[in-house]
């Protein structure tokens, strides 16, 4: 695709304007999915996102989502893994041809252990508790 955006460790994605959305070509994928999750009690944990570039990233940065729920804002911006004050994974992309090592090398270097261990998939998004990210003890 033409516009795809990729750094040396990171495969390329589609731009937001390149990728194609769900469809009803995409009925049969999208029932299998749901009954892989309901087999193993996630179908209320986890769901899709469309992958997509913005701009590149270099392989020592993450995406980290804030938000503020008296504003009703989210926001995303980039920040280098090992300064980053984020704290749980959010997002995540399968990477079955690529060791899970490789793929999350710098883009885990802070975040919690179990939550980014023994999978072929790379974190793409990170969320800062700090700031009132969803699922965050009150």
């Amino acid at each position: 695709m033409a516009g795809k955006n990729a750094t040396h460790q990171r495969p390329a994605l589609p731009t937001f304007e390149e990728a194609e959305g769900l469809g009803p070509q995409d009925a049969e994928f999208v029932r299998d999915l749901i009954a892989v999750l309901e087999k193993h009690g996630n179908l209320d944990r986890f769901g899709l996102c469309l992958l997509h570039d913005h701009f590149p990233l270099a392989a020592d940065e993450v995406l980290v989502e804030t938000n503020d729920p008296e504003a009703r804002t989210l926001q995303i911006r980039v920040e280098k893994a090992n300064g980053t004050r984020h704290a749980k994974p959010s997002q995540w992309r399968f990477m079955p041809d690529i060791s899970h090592a490789n793929a999350n090398a710098n883009a885990s270097a802070n975040a919690k252990g179990a939550e980014t261990q023994g999978g072929p998939y790379e974190v793409i998004l990170q969320c800062d508790v700090v700031s009132l990210c969803p699922g965050r003890d009150r």
